[in-house]
């Protein structure tokens, strides 16, 4: 029973915080801060440092599928894990000297915070239309040369939706500006301080803030917040390290399932409509808050 605690068990929440990472652009920290106070009972700093250690490879492999998919700007989370990477240790810091129960309202403030922007934005958001039927003269083209793919339908969708939702769906990485890159800096300024103090890597500031702020699509951000993530979470566990607050065996386990997990959510972002994923993480994170606070006070028993 004991090789199943350890081993089994961590690595199959890791598969579902995967899928979560990889489709939502989360490092999945907002999932394992809480499972590791749940059911490896390990203190506050411990449950976010062992978070942000697991992040890392979690991260690594989501955005390696997002870079291979281009669904995501690498320029622009590269800037933002520079950011982040720069103030990740200053929120590590900040954490050694706050009492737990600080450390997880903070963290449950900011993700519900995250998630009410996602929901409303979500809510303003109009249905997809279903797609029109094929044509007698696009069946005879599938016959004689192949069926369209599914960017070439992503396309087609955008275009007769208008050319304002088009732009919006599908932002090139060179077309970045510099002020566009600086925002993603400073994005990540402020990603890095949250994940190095509730270990929940910071994506979950950041991918409301590039959307918002920066202008792409949901579909990009959940990547680009990947990449910016795998960065930033790097300066800050090593500091977990050196304090000894990392227990590497949960975290291993944890990443052994999320690694693939990531890689079948990447795969999973084309398949999903953009207002569904935005009900998606809005949701996960309006639960991940919850159960963060009533962890903490002992209300789940």
């Amino acid at each position: 029973m004991e090789p199943i605690v350890q081993f089994v068990i961590p690595a199959l929440v890791g598969l579902f915080i995967g899928v979560l990472s990889g489709l939502l652009g989360i490092g999945g920290g907002t999932v394992m801060v809480p499972v590791f106070r749940l059911l490896f009972d390990m203190s506050a700093i411990m449950s976010t440092a062992t978070s942000l250690f697991a992040i890392i490879p979690t991260s690594i492999s989501g955005a390696l599928s997002h870079v291979r998919h281009k669904t995501c700007i690498p320029s622009l989370g590269i800037a933002a894990g520079i950011g982040g990477a720069l103030t990740s240790p200053v929120g590590v810091w900040l954490a050694t000297l706050s009492p737990a129960w600080l450390i997880m309202v903070v963290a449950a403030l900011i993700i519900g915070w995250s998630a009410v922007k996602m929901l409303s934005k979500a809510i303003k958001m109009k249905p997809a239309q279903p797609e029109p039927a094929t044509s007698f003269a696009q069946a005879a083209g599938a016959t004689s040369g192949g069926a369209p793919s599914a960017d070439s339908r992503l396309h087609e969708t955008s275009r007769t939706s208008g050319a304002a939702s088009a732009s919006n769906m599908e932002l090139p990485s060179g077309k970045l500006t510099r002020n566009q890159l600086l925002i993603g800096v400073a994005i990540g300024l402020g990603a890095g301080v949250a994940s190095g103090y509730v270990g929940v890597g910071g994506g979950f500031i950041m991918v409301p803030l590039m959307l918002s702020l920066v202008g792409i699509s949901m579909r990009q951000a959940s990547g680009t917040s990947l990449i910016a993530v795998m960065i930033l979470a790097i300066p800050g566990v090593i500091e977990q390290a050196l304090l000894g607050n990392i227990n590497y065996l949960a975290g291993i386990a944890i990443s052994i399932g999320s690694i693939p997990g990531a890689i079948i959510g990447a795969r999973l972002v084309h398949r999903v409509p953009e207002r569904t994923l935005r009900f998606i993480f809005g949701g996960f994170l309006i639960v991940a808050a919850a159960l963060l606070v009533l962890n903490e006070f002992g209300i789940l028993g």
